[in-house]
């Protein structure tokens, strides 16, 4: 069995932990719940006949008043960047916590999922802050949490290129 620590960093209320339970639990709540520190959570899957464990560290959001601390992304095999669509300043908080996590993890795979793909109608972000990070040589996937659209994929999709590593 390999095992594989997945870290998801981003700023708070990006629908972090929204993403985890869909794709752990199969389960969306609309009830909001901050997370304090870290969660731990984990799913075994199979990918391309491999038996993968995936730890999946849900870290606080950043704000203003909490930063995400280095310390946990040491040992991530990969981490994903997640941006909430409908808040603008949530993509220069992906920006500055990227930088800070290559530090800490070196050259790990990572994918910026800009979440909340079902309230398009409102979002800040659009096509060119889209293609900018794409044009960075950076993965982008819309997903949403509540409609379990392309979560199972970005998490496919990220375990893969860390088995590709």
């Amino acid at each position: 069995m390999i095992k594989k620590k997945i870290t998801m960093v981003g700023a708070f209320a990006v629908g972090k932990t929204s993403l985890v339970q869909r794709f752990v639990n199969s389960i969306y709540s609309e009830k909001y719940q901050t997370t304090i520190g870290v969660k731990i959570d984990q799913k075994n899957l199979v990918i391309d006949g491999k038996d993968v464990t995936l730890l999946l560290w849900d870290i606080h959001g950043e704000d203003d008043f909490m930063k995400v601390k280095p310390t946990y992304l040491i040992g991530s095999s990969g981490y994903f960047i997640v941006v909430d669509g409908t808040r603008y300043e949530t993509l220069q908080t992906a920006l500055q916590l990227q930088e800070m996590a290559s530090t800490v993890t070196k050259d790990v795979p990572f994918i910026v999922l800009i979440n909340k793909s079902d309230l398009r109608q409102d979002w800040e972000i659009n096509n060119d802050d889209i293609e900018s990070i794409r044009k960075r040589g950076w993965q982008v996937i819309l997903t949403s949490a509540r409609d379990n659209f392309a979560v199972e994929d970005a998490f496919e999709q990220l375990t893969r290129m860390m088995l590709n590593q």
